[in-house]
């Protein structure tokens, strides 16, 4: 049995609607049970409670998106079968309508963080605005709940987008396409994160300058991660075997990672999210570990990861993930790239490691 738990968000008139409905007959098709999560903000508004009128309107999502999550992860568990879950919207949502400081103490008043609630989604996939590429076919037509003029979609839209960065596996659907390969590219992206027809991580690798702080801080939306990744004793030197931990502050979420070598450029990945104690258990078979400090941002709508290292004075290491070995990459101008590393094994994170 395998329960996946996937977050599909986007600004104002982004599709969907049409795009949860297409993605749930994909993959009933496929032969998964699927179950769909009404946006709590549409449902909430629509009953006659609206933002404008009742001052702990964020604090009410909060409470009832926790309430249906939690009683959905229960009914999945107990129907003991392969299960997407499908949420229209995430709680991190209402981070993008409220001080962000407001927002974590609403989470710490009832016992989580931010990062434990990105972390508990396997993937989020953001679908831009109309407003933002389709803007002939943007309209307020379609949902009750919906009141943003066209240019309060594209402010809406960056900050929802903003609010998800640091999730593992967070990906952007743009309008560079016709609706229905919009629908198409969330498709394979989903197929994508669960590992069909088996799970493969395709990663760009680049050996650049190491950014200024200023100049890190200055980068809209950015979020910094520290992680340990501890390396594990493995008995087939083409399978590699890592936990993680990954967060910041005081608040960790962990991970059992093994990665399988196809090609220098294509491994095989299996990631499950595990408890603390599991992660302490785990490090008696350690062998080396490695410390980074890893940025998050987003780059005309690709996900990038910055990895700088303790010891490194001078040098750090862009990452972004791709669903396709022959898709372009545009880096940022800001970035100095010294070379690119993807098939240079002296730069993979376990021959960095001590």
């Amino acid at each position: 049995m395998k329960i996946w738990e996937f977050v599909i968000t986007g600004g104002p008139c982004a599709g969907k609607t049409t795009c949860l409905s297409m993605l749930s007959e994909e993959l009933t098709k496929k032969g998964y049970k699927v179950i769909v999560v009404p946006e709590t903000a549409t449902e909430v508004i629509t009953s006659g409670i609206t933002p404008w009128e009742y001052d702990e309107f964020q604090g009410l999502l909060i409470d009832r998106g926790l309430n249906k999550e939690e009683t959905v992860r229960r009914a999945a568990e107990a129907m003991r079968k392969d299960i997407v879950i499908l949420y229209d919207r995430g709680i991190l949502d209402g981070k993008a309508y409220m001080d962000v400081n407001v927002f974590r103490e609403e989470l710490r008043k009832r016992g989580f963080t931010e990062i434990k609630i990105r972390d508990n989604y396997d993937a989020v996939f953001h679908l831009v605005t109309a407003a933002e590429g389709a803007e002939e076919f943007y309209t307020l037509e379609n949902n009750k709940a919906r009141f943003e003029t066209p240019e309060e979609a594209k402010i809406a839209d960056k900050k929802t987008r903003n609010a998800w960065i640091g999730h593992q596996h967070f990906r952007v659907i743009d309008n560079s396409t016709l609706f229905t390969e919009k629908v198409n590219r969330l498709i394979r992206e989903v197929l994508f994160a669960m590992g069909l027809p088996i799970p493969l991580e395709i990663e760009r690798k680049y050996l650049i300058t190491k950014p200024q702080d200023e100049q890190l801080e200055k980068i809209d939306g950015i979020v910094k991660l520290n992680i340990l990744q501890t390396y594990l004793h493995s008995e087939d030197p083409l399978i590699e075997r890592r936990i993680r931990q990954r967060g910041e502050g005081n608040s960790f979420s962990y991970y059992y990672t093994e990665k399988k070598t196809l090609s220098n450029l294509v491994r095989q990945e299996k990631e499950r999210l595990i408890t603390q104690r599991e992660y302490i258990s785990l490090l008696i078979e350690g062998e080396k570990s490695i410390r980074k400090d890893r940025y998050c941002f987003l780059f005309k709508n690709q996900y990038f990861e910055l990895d700088i290292y303790p010891k490194w004075d001078n040098e750090a290491i862009l990452e972004i993930e791709l669903t396709d070995k022959t898709q372009k990459v545009d880096l940022p101008d800001w970035i100095k790239v010294i070379k690119e590393v993807t098939e240079d094994i002296t730069y993979k994170n376990i021959n960095l490691a001590k």
